[in-house]
């Protein structure tokens, strides 16, 4: 016979038994989901910040419909300016921009953009990807004037008959500013919008200095980042065969599409999910 004590003594270490025996049941059973939600948290990466770098006669907000498609889609963007003064200088303001940004980041650029951005990306480590649209991507000692060849519509014997140059004093410096005339925009530069919208274009260009157009690029930095390259086949500014020149030597993903100079604003869809193509590959 147990004495009354001793009972109670039993009676305690059999609770303490089937406390120690549950905790252990509810432990064990939450090991794995607590596991899983490790990893899903792990899994949450935070996307890259996709820097957008316009060209020559446009401005920042010519990105404005591929800016609205990435934010729908919780990329944080950042459409910069760029001074359109001089290759090197140009490159320097990006440059330092980038220097403010954490975590990864992936640099587009349309255009004379793309020369920008193939010298502002070398050595500044934050940039994982590269995106070319309609762009100039040039190796060392190469210009974007020397670039678009013989059959861009800008290549003709007489600048002036498709350019505006301010000051017009002849012949132009390096200072000197370039604008589009504006049968250059509507029949060149602008194909595939409205002509309304093109009228817009040409009356809100910001021009490009000749010195910027003509100066040699340094280092590329296609040659160390990965890049992707998004082709405007109807493109009469950079023609889709010189595009696919550099693309192939800067062993970039190609995606071609049925555009002209200005895809990022006829086409901003395809232009967006090519960018968060590079963005997935460079956060893997």
């Amino acid at each position: 016979m147990i004495n009354p004590p001793a009972r109670r003594t039993l009676r305690r270490t059999r609770t303490a038994v089937a406390l120690l025996a549950a905790a252990a049941l509810i432990l064990g059973g939450a090991g794995p989901a607590l596991s899983v939600a490790a990893q899903d948290s792990r899994s949450r990466t935070p996307k890259p910040t996709v820097v957008l770098v316009h060209g020559a006669w446009a401005d920042a907000s010519s990105w404005n419909r591929v800016i609205a498609r990435l934010q729908a889609d919780g990329y944080p963007v950042r459409a910069i300016a760029n001074p359109l003064r001089s290759l090197s200088g140009d490159a320097a303001s990006v440059k330092a921009f980038l220097e403010t940004l954490t975590g990864p980041i992936v640099l587009v650029g349309h255009s004379y953009g793309g020369a920008v951005i193939t010298n502002a990306a070398a050595g500044t480590p934050g940039v994982k990807a590269l995106v070319y649209v309609n762009a100039f991507a040039p190796d060392a000692g190469e210009s974007a004037t020397q670039l678009a060849g013989p059959d861009s519509a800008l290549s003709v014997p007489d600048p002036t008959t498709v350019f505006d140059l301010v000051p017009p004093a002849l012949p132009p410096t390096a200072e000197t500013d370039l604008y589009l005339k504006t049968p250059t925009v509507l029949t060149s530069f602008a194909t595939g919008l409205s002509l309304d919208d093109k009228a817009l274009v040409a009356a809100t260009q910001r021009p490009a200095t000749l010195g910027a157009l003509n100066e040699p690029s340094g280092a590329p930095a296609w040659r160390t980042i990965p890049s992707w390259n998004v082709i405007g086949t109807k493109d009469r500014i950079i023609p889709a065969g010189v595009q696919r020149s550099m693309a192939e030597r800067a062993g970039s993903t190609v995606v071609e599409y049925d555009a002209g100079h200005v895809g990022l604003m006829t086409a901003p869809r395809t232009v967006a999910h090519v960018i968060e193509q590079a963005a997935r590959a460079s956060v893997r």
